[in-house]
């Protein structure tokens, strides 16, 4: 069976987002398309954008040149909506991704969505509410790099005697040096609820798509856990069952008897 090919635009405001995590941004891409066109705007002739030039070659991102012509003024914004829409009206692509932080890119978000296509957004957790709300799916910076660090378990001296380490217990691995928010279960409790079969259970993949349609910025990493599997785990009121159909077996969330 042949690939379905899901072609996305991936527009970056070089004046806004980080060039370091390009490699996290193009993987994050990849779980919903192909990224076949890569531009990325800003004036080249500031030093604040240094850290992009050998990046552009090394991911075959085009760079689009815009001189600020007025202090105070950002012209980035601009060429991007006006090469967005452009490429809009093409029809060659079935979904955007704009990766910015700019409230400026909201008007952009709807209009796309409007049109019936994909459109999602990259950006940090500061993003304005009506952009990150404009996008079908909205992942935060942040997320992209944050792993659950742990403490490792101490190394007990070579001298130390096994009666002493079977007396003494070991530490449980917990996170360090990064807290995370509480798990909003309103908006859990609505996904799953709205995600049921008849035999009032759902699989893991719909709900996920359910959170997303209640909070597009919705992501079980921003909560220390990279699967939303792992998330639903760690809820009581919950519990995984595995269905095979077809020799593929298939997990789904139950409330817990």
């Amino acid at each position: 069976m042949a690939e379905t090919k899901f072609n996305i635009a991936v527009l970056i405001d070089g004046d806004n987002a980080q060039a370091k995590l390009i490699k996290e941004i193009f993987e994050e891409v990849s779980k919903y398309g192909k990224a076949t066109i890569r531009r990325i705007y800003g004036d080249w002739t500031r030093s604040d954008m240094n850290s992009w030039k050998e990046i552009v070659n090394k991911y075959s991102i085009n760079p689009i040149q815009k001189f600020s012509y007025t202090s105070g003024k950002n012209s980035t914004d601009s060429a991007l909506i006006i090469e967005a829409m452009d490429i809009l009206h093409t029809k060659s692509i079935d979904g955007f991704c704009i990766v910015s932080s700019d409230s400026d890119y909201t008007g952009l978000a709807k209009r796309i969505r409007e049109e019936g296509l994909f459109v999602m957004g990259i950006g940090r957790k500061t993003t304005p509410i009506a952009f990150v709300s404009s996008c079908e799916i909205f992942t935060f910076s942040e997320n992209l790099v944050a792993e659950l660090e742990v403490i490792p378990e101490e190394q007990t001296p070579l001298e130390t005697s096994s009666t002493t380490r079977e007396e003494t217990p070991k530490s449980p691995k917990e996170p360090r040096g990064k807290q995370f928010p509480d798990i909003d279960m309103r908006v859990i409790d609505k996904a799953f609820e709205i995600s049921t079969n008849e035999e009032d259970q759902a699989f893991i993949s719909t709900i996920g798509s359910s959170l997303r349609k209640i909070d597009p910025s919705f992501d079980s990493r921003t909560y220390g856990f990279k699967k939303l599997t792992q998330l639903f785990k760690s809820i009581d009121k919950y519990e995984i069952v595995g269905n095979e159909v077809d020799g593929v077996k298939h997990l789904l969330v139950r409330l817990r008897k």
